[in-house]
């Protein structure tokens, strides 16, 4: 299975290149202003989620009442849900890769790695979707 072979490397990299980050900046600005600094990145983050949501929803909410479906509007949304839970996450690694995923001009980066990515799902056959 995929996600095993991912998930163990990822559990012990990701939080070693956060530390590694935390001591690179907080060697230049010090350590309190280092926190500070996480702390507002994620208050930032999160605010621009919420927003950025709240715009996704709107934006789709529309598309189905004008009777289209809003497929690139859903992978906003993913982009967004994802990217938030990267600002939730401490660490400036995961807040830059946040950022961008909520960030509107940067998501499109990510849009077509996700369609490309759904789309070997469904001719392998390990992705499955529900009409109703």
């Amino acid at each position: 299975m995929i996600r095993n072979k991912w998930l163990w490397p990822a559990l012990f990299l990701v939080p070693a290149v956060e530390l590694f980050g935390f001591i690179l900046v907080s060697s230049y600005l010090g350590a309190p202003k280092t926190l500070l600094l996480l702390v507002f990145t994620s208050i930032i983050g999160l605010l621009m989620m919420r927003f950025e949501g709240k715009k996704v929803l709107q934006d789709s909410r529309q598309q189905m009442q004008e009777g289209r479906v809003p497929g690139r509007t859903m992978l906003d949304g993913l982009c967004v849900f994802f990217g938030g839970f990267l600002l939730i996450l401490p660490g400036f690694v995961t807040d830059i890769i946040g950022f961008t995923l909520v960030f509107p001009l940067t998501r499109p980066l990510y849009r077509g790695f996700l369609l490309k990515w759904i789309e070997k799902k469904m001719k392998n056959g390990t992705f499955t979707f529900y009409r109703r």
